[in-house]
């Protein structure tokens, strides 16, 4: 049965005190409390800086079983390297992730590429084929060039999935290229009732991660956990 995973981009935001986190809380706590409340979180720290193996286990612990960390790929990977002659420094990342693998806690990993790489499907093609058979990879593209019947053949042939990123600027096409889905929602306003319909009909087809935005304000948490009482009681 197909799962569905809903948070936001991060969770250490002293902000978000006291609507979402308790007034008194420290932020060695937050993240078991978002935990209780959401079963995903996309994590943005990993696109700057190699996290240590004990800060990583710290995390897994922190969590239930069925958490996953969705991880954004080192910007070498994506923005220096541009996926190009990047076999060595891709390797090196995600070996850093083995913490989190090896507790059963790794969720995607999101290559997430600068927008004004435009589209290279050989390139794409090469780099796909070096990753390994065990990971669930995702991918962002940020320039319009990219949405096109090759390259949705080449994530599917290469078992990556096509990440679905909105916001007011751009969206991505709702293509399916893999046994699950990515979503990163980044507008303003989004209807619930649409959002857990959306969500319901993509988990015909496969497993679904969806994270809202990281805000000041904890609206997007509390939209990722809206979603997850409206298709839970469903």
């Amino acid at each position: 049965m197909s799962e569905i995973y809903a948070g936001t981009s991060g969770w250490a935001y002293g902000s978000w005190r006291p609507t979402f986190y308790p007034a008194k809380m420290g932020a060695a706590r937050f993240l078991n409390h978002y935990a209780g409340r959401m079963n995903s979180v996309e994590v943005n720290y990993t696109f700057g800086r190699r996290v240590s193996d004990e800060l990583l286990r710290r995390w897994a612990e922190a969590v239930p079983a069925n958490f996953r960390f969705a991880v954004k790929a080192h910007r070498r990977i994506t923005h220096s390297k541009r996926l190009r002659d990047a076999a060595a420094v891709t390797e090196e990342f995600l070996a850093s992730l083995e913490p989190l693998r090896q507790s059963g806690k790794l969720g995607p990993v999101l290559f997430q590429l600068p927008g004004n790489f435009k589209c290279d499907v050989v390139r794409l093609r090469d780099f796909l084929a070096r990753l390994p058979p065990w990971m669930r990879a995702a991918f962002e593209f940020r320039h319009e060039s990219w949405f096109s019947e090759d390259v949705y053949a080449t994530l599917r042939k290469g078992g990556a999935v096509l990440c679905v990123a909105e916001d007011e600027k751009l969206a991505t096409p709702e293509v399916v290229t893999a046994d699950f889905h990515y979503l990163r929602l980044r507008k303003e306003r989004y209807s619930r009732k649409a959002v857990a319909e959306r969500v319901r009909r993509l988990t015909l087809s496969g497993d679904v991660f969806v994270y809202f935005k990281h805000d000041e304000t904890p609206v997007g948490a509390l939209r990722a956990e809206a979603l997850l009482r409206a298709v839970r009681t469903k």
